[in-house]
């Protein structure tokens, strides 16, 4: 080929008919010690290299690559990685020429594999067609762990909520301002009450007095409420993970509340199948988002309202959603949702949700709202299913 720069191995490729039995041994051995060289350099790299050609099928992969996708050197060769990733050759469509060879430069996706651990992996893929006529199309593809780095990205960002809830005390600190200003002034006019009361040996204000200590009992309670709400919002425990069954989960929650739902008229309906996919999921921390998501619910509709949650799952996600025919929530509450002590609730905390959101995000799950004043609101769980085994990222 014109212009074609000839190395030190193509001068003496091209002169083997002239080498004798000697001198061919040293090639093939200089060679073989070259390509153990390149070897060594290739395996103490600590991202995966492979080399792939168009079908996917896998003709080179380093050790940290084996690492990657569980597979050990002599199981890799000739393993399609479409099949290894599945989704990745229908991601990577759009990017590619129609000769299968990429149409850009560079084409990377990020991807969570939960096979032989839990990781998550960016692929780089370059696509070359060696020199020589007919010579199959290939791809290098690195591959790079980048679990340490999300994991380190979430616990930035779980850090900077916590101590945003830490600075919002002072918030909690004025909350808590005036029941304890009501339960002062009641037990100064029971103390007061109870010194009359035994001046006068009498107790004909025995009824006043039982008032004033059941007005205390209340605020005890509201206060002992706000106090729990704000130590589990900073103070969050890491969820016991087992396989569950979320209907199971739905269903003892609903037994458990079945009389308060009867008592203001809601009607139920459940409509979740036991063959429902399992998750990794903690059992008590479920039942708190549930309780909290279905109180809610409760609290938003009048007698006669009507609660309806079903599921679906698709091969990543099983999904759990609550629809309920309460009044709804305005579109610009919407966004404040999930922001601590937002309420539009006479009493209410604004910790609720902010707490399911952060069970859900450490079941590797999210939560979704969508309203319409009058009509009502539809929140779904999204849970990532136990079998799932990869994900492909935005």
């Amino acid at each position: 080929m014109a212009g074609k720069k000839n190395t030190s191995l193509d001068r003496v490729l091209g002169r083997l008919d002239a080498l004798d039995s000697v001198n061919l041994t040293n090639l093939v051995q200089r060679l073989a010690r070259e390509r153990g060289l390149f070897e060594d350099i290739f395996n103490i790299l600590q991202e995966g290299v492979l080399v792939i050609g168009g079908d996917g099928r896998i003709e080179y992969a380093n050790a940290a690559a084996q690492r990657l996708i569980g597979l050990g050197q002599d199981e890799v060769a000739g393993q399609i990685l479409w099949r290894l990733v599945p989704g990745l050759r229908m991601s990577l469509e759009a990017a590619l020429g129609d000769d299968g060879l990429s149409a850009t430069p560079v084409v990377a996706r990020e991807f969570e594999l939960t096979y032989p651990e839990p990781r998550t992996v960016r692929l780089y893929m370059v696509p070359f067609r060696p020199e020589g006529k007919g010579a199959p199309r290939r791809f290098a593809v690195i591959l790079s762990d980048i679990t340490r780095d999300k994991q380190s990205t979430e616990e930035r960002i779980e850090s900077e909520r916590t101590s945003s809830v830490l600075l919002l005390a002072a918030g909690v600190a004025h909350e808590l301002g005036n029941p304890l200003n009501s339960l002062t002034i009641h037990l100064q006019l029971i103390e007061r009450r109870l010194k009359k009361l035994r001046l006068a040996g009498a107790d004909r204000d025995a009824t006043a007095l039982q008032d004033s200590i059941r007005i205390c009992q209340a605020e005890v309670q509201r206060l002992d409420g706000i106090i729990g709400h704000f130590l589990e919002a900073i103070r969050p425990s890491p969820p016991d993970l087992a396989e569950t069954n979320l209907a199971e989960v739905l269903a003892e929650v609903l037994r458990f509340q079945q009389d308060e739902l009867a008592d203001r008229g809601i009607t139920v309906e459940a409509e979740t199948p036991a063959a429902l996919p399992g998750v990794m999921a903690d059992h008590n921390q479920l039942k708190q988002v549930f309780f909290n998501l279905i109180k809610n619910a409760v609290e938003a509709m009048k007698p006669g309202g009507r609660l309806r949650v079903w599921s679906r799952a698709d091969d990543d996600w099983v999904y759990l959603l609550f629809g309920d025919s309460g009044s709804g929530i305005k579109q610009e509450d919407l966004v404040k949702l999930f922001q601590p002590y937002h309420t539009t609730k006479v009493g209410g905390t604004g910790l609720g949700l902010m707490i399911v959101q952060r069970i859900m995000r450490e079941h590797g799950g999210q939560i979704g709202i969508e309203s319409k004043e009058g009509v009502g609101t539809l929140v779904t769980l999204q849970f990532p299913r136990k079998d799932r085994r990869v994900r492909m990222l935005q």
